[in-house]
């Protein structure tokens, strides 16, 4: 028995209508992904299949929690999710996944795995930066970064770096300047136009 077997769904003998399964996602799961970004998880997938002609539409609805590490403090962050997404799932001559709406498999295949579709759909919803809100990270962590922060300071170049980085850490969105700088060399090809 495969680490995904309860992941396969006959399509091929699904017959037209509408058709409902439920998955639960726990740390085994993303073990078995090798997923090192999620630790732990409790997550209820719910998967509603409308078989209609020759198309599958397959909507997934993802709820639940997981557990990540937080990149500022490195204690463990529970992170919420609610998420959905939906893939019509065709049958052709080759395998064709190209687009985000639309899944093409082959003719000879009965069965589709949809356990790389709910772990994709997982990990495209866990934001890019792992980080507690203000406030709830931990507090000797905390306190080790500004002791660092401050034996910085003694080195204004330095200190100016570390800020910025911290700043960036801090706020939610980019950690980019909002003007970039230009090079001189490049504004001086501009005048040739």
């Amino acid at each position: 028995m495969g680490k995904f077997t309860e992941f396969k769904l006959g399509l091929k003998s699904l017959p037209v209508g509408t058709h409902h399964y439920e998955f639960h996602l726990g740390k085994e799961f993303f073990v078995n992904m090798e997923s090192g970004d999620v630790h732990d998880a409790d997550l209820a997938v719910s998967l509603d299949v409308v078989h209609k002609n020759e198309a599958y539409d397959m909507t997934f609805h993802i709820a639940g929690s997981v557990t990540l590490i937080c990149d500022r403090c490195l204690d463990s962050l529970v992170m919420p999710m609610d998420t959905t997404y939906h893939v019509t799932v065709e049958y052709g001559d080759d395998y064709n996944d190209e687009s985000d709406d639309v899944l093409i498999i082959p003719q000879g295949d009965n069965y589709l795995n949809v356990a790389y579709m709910i772990y994709d759909t997982v990990a495209l919803a866990i934001p890019i930066k792992h980080v507690h809100p203000a406030g709830q990270c931990n507090r000797a962590m905390s306190a080790v970064l500004k002791k660092h922060r401050a034996s910085i300071a003694s080195d204004p170049e330095d200190a100016e770096l570390e800020e910025s980085l911290m700043d960036g850490i801090d706020q939610d969105g980019c950690d980019c300047e909002t003007e970039a700088s230009t090079d001189p060399r490049w504004d001086e090809l501009k005048k040739i136009k």
